[in-house]
């Protein structure tokens, strides 16, 4: 349901529009909460919705290359964890699509631009999950970075998507624990399965360093974005949050990274490391990655096989309507 009323005055040039956004980023500054009904900038609502919905598509396209090894995990408890780890996904997909029809885009746009392919989401999840240690590294680093990300906007200035990542961080930090336990197993298991979990943190270090968007230098979003308290941290800081918690982990099981440049600046304080290929990095999330044709033949698969329930939740929601306004008249 699209619950919100577009602001009035909010373009640049309209009249009293620069009163209304003094008051607005006043407001912002304070820490208050942006509501669904508030006044806010056009660009504000139009950045919003290009974010959460990235966000949504993430959430509901990063489900696959998981789910995928449900029937193919080694142990029930296993499956039993990844199965709960999917759904757990693709609800958060829901809480967020949520969140940008509060912002007046309907969710039934936003997933159709996501299956005809005209809608972004994140560049790790257009690449194969080739190994059960892939999903393992998916849980344990990718849901890291995610978390790096999740944790910051959670306090940003626009209320229903903060209240939605405060759920959804609480459930990712489940996630994350999962995905730790599994790379400890392998990291302390057999040869061939330590091997295996260091060939899958090599193939995806590089779209892991993607992961919290280009650099500052390059980023297009990030001024405004922190202007507005959307986000508090740039890319690049957020980049060194995650090296900072994550890469002294990996070392303490004895794991490496592929890059050969990375390494702590006792002076600087910070992780120097090799500059990710923005160029693979625009390719991939345009649609061009190893496994996005995949990613939106199966998304498109399920929209479709799903139809059914969708129109029959549609009639029921109009037979009860009918039946609350037959009860209003006393029938």
């Amino acid at each position: 349901m699209v619950v919100n009323v577009e602001s009035v005055n909010d373009r640049p040039g309209d009249a009293g529009y620069e009163e209304h956004l003094a008051a607005f980023e006043d407001r912002v500054l304070r820490g208050d909460k942006v509501e669904p009904g508030d006044w806010m900038p056009r660009e504000y609502r139009e950045q919003l919705i290009r974010l959460i919905h990235v966000h949504a598509n993430s959430e509901i396209c990063g489900a696959l290359p998981e789910g995928g090894w449900i029937p193919h995990a080694p142990t029930l408890k296993r499956k039993l964890a990844l199965c709960a780890k999917v759904q757990d996904e693709v609800g958060h997909a829901q809480l967020l699509y949520r969140a940008a029809e509060t912002l007046g885009k309907p969710r039934e746009e936003m997933l159709t631009e996501l299956i005809q392919g005209k809608a972004k989401y994140s560049n790790v999840f257009h690449y194969h999950a080739k190994t059960w240690a892939d999903v393992a590294t998916i849980a344990w680093l990718i849901d890291a970075a995610a978390i790096v990300n999740q944790t910051m906007m959670a306090e940003g200035s626009y209320g229903p998507y903060a209240r939605a990542l405060k759920r959804i961080c609480y459930e990712e930090a489940f996630h994350l624990t999962h995905g730790y336990d599994m790379c400890i197993t392998l990291a302390r298991g057999t040869k061939m399965q330590r091997d295996m979990l260091q060939d899958a943190i090599n193939r995806w270090w590089g779209p892991i360093m993607m992961f919290h968007g280009p650099s500052d230098k390059e980023s297009k979003h990030t001024e405004q974005l922190m202007r507005w308290r959307v986000k508090l941290k740039t890319n690049d800081e957020q980049r060194q949050q995650f090296l900072k918690q994550y890469v002294p982990k990996m070392l303490e099981l004895e794991l490496t990274t592929p890059d050969p440049n990375l390494k702590y600046d006792e002076t600087a304080k910070e992780w120097r490391y090799t500059e990710p290929d923005w160029k693979e990095f625009l390719n991939v999330v345009r649609g061009n990655g190893p496994a996005s044709a995949l990613r939106l033949r199966t998304r498109r698969m399920a929209h479709e096989e799903g139809a059914w329930v969708r129109a029959a939740l549609g009639e029921k929601g109009e037979t009860a309507k009918g039946e609350r306004r037959n009860g209003e008249m006393g029938d």
